[in-house]
């Protein structure tokens, strides 16, 4: 009974510093003492926040026109799920399909949004930004952002913003969603290499934002910014990098 009940003791004290373990990743937020312009002294490995010169998102300004080639965009209706992270609501797509950029295809992952828009054009914000994220064999990160002004009910959202999950880590999922139905109809964009605009603030981030911005209703918008009244990381330095967009 001794060794039985020292084999449980051991057992209880591993899944006990497992736990902690997993409660020790650092928590950071959009305000306060977590915000933007602390994340870099949270955790060693969000330095890049502080000290990255590729960061995101930018006031897109002065852009160059280019000969871009079109984002070939091939995504795919299927299953869904919705799920607040606890910093936003991200709509996960296991086969989602794809974009083909220069460099090859991407396979879409995900999108979430962001009220206000992060990025800007021309010191100019949108009430919402959905970033739909990318990953290629190599690891590779591209990301599409769709900009949102206030009009009609956008209808290709509208079974993700009818039942927004109201809490962290509540999901629900949808037996069919369409991501090709969220784009505008003109596809034109602008590009630059930049990062992810949360911790860690990782770059080499091929960024893609489409100039035309497409509907969401006010009932839409205030849905979400109930649960995230905002959720927007601070416009970053440019610091010389090339700014593109299609002619």
């Amino acid at each position: 009974m001794r060794f039985n009940a020292t084999l449980l003791a051991l057992a209880l004290a591993a899944a006990c510093c497992a736990a902690q373990a997993a409660d020790k990743h650092p928590h950071w937020a959009y305000t306060g003492h977590g915000g933007p312009t602390h994340w870099s002294e949270l955790d060693e490995g969000f330095s890049g926040c502080k000290l990255g010169k590729e960061q995101s998102p930018i006031d897109i300004r002065s852009a160059t026109k280019a000969s871009l080639q079109p984002i070939a965009f091939n995504y795919t209706a299927g299953a869904a799920t919705v799920v607040n992270t606890g910093h936003t609501v991200q709509v996960n797509l296991a086969a989602g399909g794809s974009i083909t950029l220069p460099d090859g295809e991407y396979k879409l992952l995900q999108f979430h949004f962001h009220t206000p828009s992060e990025e800007k054009i021309n010191g100019i914000g949108f009430p919402l930004v959905a970033h739909f994220v990318h990953k290629n064999e190599d690891g590779k990160l591209a990301v599409v952002a769709v900009l949102f002004e206030k009009g009609a009910a956008n209808a290709a959202l509208k079974d993700v913003f009818g039942g927004l999950p109201a809490k962290e880590r509540d999901s629900r999922e949808l037996a069919s969603f369409d991501p090709a139905a969220v784009l505008p109809e003109q596809r034109g964009y602008y590009a630059y290499i930049g990062s992810l605009t949360t911790p860690p603030c990782s770059e080499g981030v091929h960024w893609q934002v489409l100039k035309q911005p497409v509907g969401l209703s006010l009932a839409q918008l205030k849905a979400f910014q109930k649960l995230y009244p905002m959720n927007a990381r601070p416009i970053q330095a440019l610091n010389g990098r090339t700014l593109e967009v299609s002619e």
